[in-house]
């Protein structure tokens, strides 16, 4: 039989558990995203940076980079911003910068967010998620 304070140790684990599992970092719903691109070969340089760049770079930048999030390279995209990992290589459906984009989950993690751009297509999230989905290269 467990004793009080095993059962108080577990039960202030699992507090301190769900204080942590913010909104960015509780999992996502893959129904709710669109589909991965059926795209072979998807690389950052080729596919993805066009993308960013024409959505985020003025807020996720190199002059810029809200969230401590930086978008405008391979190498700071994969190393994430505040709430890191934002890409988790090979797992689309994992990666939090799939729902921000994807506009799925809580409304304030939306990005752009409502009044700072145009929302990526459906196309443009498939083709994210196919780049994560392959490695992210």
């Amino acid at each position: 039989m467990p004793s009080h304070r095993s059962l108080l140790v577990a039960a202030v684990s699992g507090f301190a558990v769900s204080l942590l599992m913010t909104p960015a970092t509780a999992a996502i719903d893959p129904a709710k995203l669109p589909p991965a691109a059926k795209t072979p070969g998807v690389t950052f340089a080729k596919d993805i940076k066009p993308l960013f760049e024409k959505s985020c770079f003025k807020c996720h930048g190199a002059e810029k980079q809200k969230g401590k999030l930086r978008l405008d390279t391979l190498e700071a995209t994969l190393k994430g911003g505040e709430n890191a990992p934002n890409v988790v290589a090979g797992d689309s459906a994992k990666s939090t910068l799939v729902a921000a984009i994807a506009r799925v989950g809580d409304e304030d993690d939306f990005m752009p967010p409502k009044d700072k751009g145009e929302p990526f297509t459906k196309e443009q999230v498939g083709l994210v998620r196919a780049w994560i989905d392959q490695g992210a290269k």
